[in-house]
């Protein structure tokens, strides 16, 4: 019987392969068109192989239904990036994030700024869109490559998929792996801080050639332009400093999340002097700068609710073949014959790691990646004594930070509509994207202490 189902897992994880990559790569089709695909068929299988459609349906309505919450916070998570544009607390960041950067090394200003506005966003995406364009037009003024600062974006970008209290995709794996932040967050720490250590002194390496070419009057320009456009003050980085806190001590995220968005609401209203109108267009619709400075215009955008509709869509698709694959016990047995193997604390992080980096590779994106692995291999963690927030820390350190370096990657795809550089280009110069999965499977050997629920 264990066989058949190993069988039938193999096929269906075929199937599903082809509809994300054949159908939506290929012929350039939405991802959410892929996992319908995937769940269509399974349903079909799984109802020929004797399940009750009405059984199944159900499933998947229970697994939707018991991510509702991360439903609001994705919604949530577009809504805070939008109004933390027009509430000038990115445009503070990124003034006070240039004035750092003429007593330094370009490049690796570049990721260190990027890095602390990814956690204060929580969108990688959204960070390279805003700051990270901001941060290369400035570079091309240097005479830098284009491929060698996008690179370092992208490494300080991909940090808030990792660890930023408000992004949708460490609430996902909060959610899953039934964690509280500051449990992950202390945890994820073991493999970060040293991941950004080598990574900061790779690009000091690297832009050291470049540090006699950076030129402190055009960045005094960009900054005039901000000034122009925002009231810019450090008062404006309280916002984020309360968010970021609320989340470390523990309040829940919507509530969490609900704060930012109504104080930067109240800031765009009372201190940039936004009309009430404004502000619900750029929660639904996203932030559009409208300074009338060109260069400013073409960064500060982004955000809202709208956008993010797309990503519900993916999501919900990832959750209702998950909720098929783990309900009918499909795919457990493949798991299992894997990990049944992995003798030592050691391998287990490996076969995670390796589990992980190939649903991100074949499904395009780190949702399923999370949302399979975070359900299934949770009692597999436990019933091995090895303590799951390492689960959550592996798939963060290896499924969630190579997604950049995957050309057909929804973040790379979306990257290169940004930017007009190519994965290929970039990916040489992402240091902390492999650096990440090393830490994960060398510090994976060492012990945990138990998280009290």
């Amino acid at each position: 019987m264990v066989e058949n189902k190993v069988d039938l897992s193999a096929y269906l994880i075929f199937i599903v392969s082809l509809s994300l990559i054949g159908i939506c790569i290929l012929l350039n089709i939405p991802l959410y068109c892929g996992f319908a695909g995937a769940v269509v068929f399974s349903t079909a299988v799984l109802v020929r192989k004797g399940h009750e459609l009405k059984t199944l349906n159900n499933m998947m309505l229970i697994g939707i239904k018991d991510c509702s919450k991360l439903m609001i916070i994705i919604i949530l998570t577009g809504a805070t990036v939008s109004i933390w544009l027009s509430s000038g607390i990115v445009p503070t960041l990124m003034y006070y994030g240039f004035e750092y950067i003429k007593h330094i090394n370009y490049v690796l200003a570049c990721f260190l700024v990027t890095a602390v506005v990814s956690v204060v966003m929580g969108t990688a995406v959204g960070t390279v869109s805003t700051i990270g364009i901001a941060l290369i037009g400035i570079g091309k003024g240097f005479a830098i490559p284009d491929q060698m600062l996008l690179g370092a974006v992208v490494s300080g970008a991909f940090i808030a998929d990792r660890i930023s209290p408000i992004s949708g995709l460490v609430n996902l794996m909060l959610k899953t792996t039934d964690l509280k932040y500051r449990d992950y967050v202390k945890s994820m720490l073991n493999t970060l801080a040293p991941s950004l250590v080598i990574a900061a002194a790779a690009y000091y390496f690297i832009g050291k050639d470049y540090m006699s070419v950076t030129d402190p009057a055009k960045i005094a320009i960009f900054q005039g332009n901000i000034n122009s456009a925002f009231v810019i003050t450090p008062i404006l980085l309280l916002l984020p400093i309360i968010v970021i806190t609320m989340a470390v001590c523990g309040v829940k995220p919507i509530i969490n999340m609900s704060i930012g968005v109504a104080g930067g609401s109240l800031i765009s209203i009372f201190l940039q002097k936004k009309t009430v109108f404004e502000v619900f267009q750029y929660i639904f619709s996203g932030y559009k700068s409208t300074t009338g400075i060109a260069e400013l215009d073409s960064i500060l955008r982004g955000g809202g609710i709208q956008p993010m509709i797309e990503v519900l869509l993916i999501v919900a698709g990832a959750i209702a073949l998950s909720s098929l694959l783990e309900g009918t016990n499909i795919i457990n047995p493949i798991i299992a014959s894997v990990m049944d193997r992995a003798k030592t604390k050691i391998s287990l992080i490996a076969r995670t790691a390796a589990f992980s980096s190939l649903l991100t590779i074949v499904t395009c994106d780190q949702t399923a990646g999370i949302i399979l692995l975070g359900r299934l291999l949770k009692k597999r963690f436990e019933d091995l004594g090895v303590n799951k927030v390492k689960l959550a820390r592996t798939i963060s350190d290896t499924g969630t930070t190579i997604a950049p370096l995957i050309p057909w990657n929804i973040n790379s795809i979306i990257i290169l509509a940004i930017t007009g550089v190519s994965t290929l280009q970039y990916a040489p110069y992402a240091v902390l994207c492999y650096i990440a999965p090393l830490m994960a499977v060398v510090f994976g050997s060492f012990k945990e202490k138990q998280v009290e629920l």
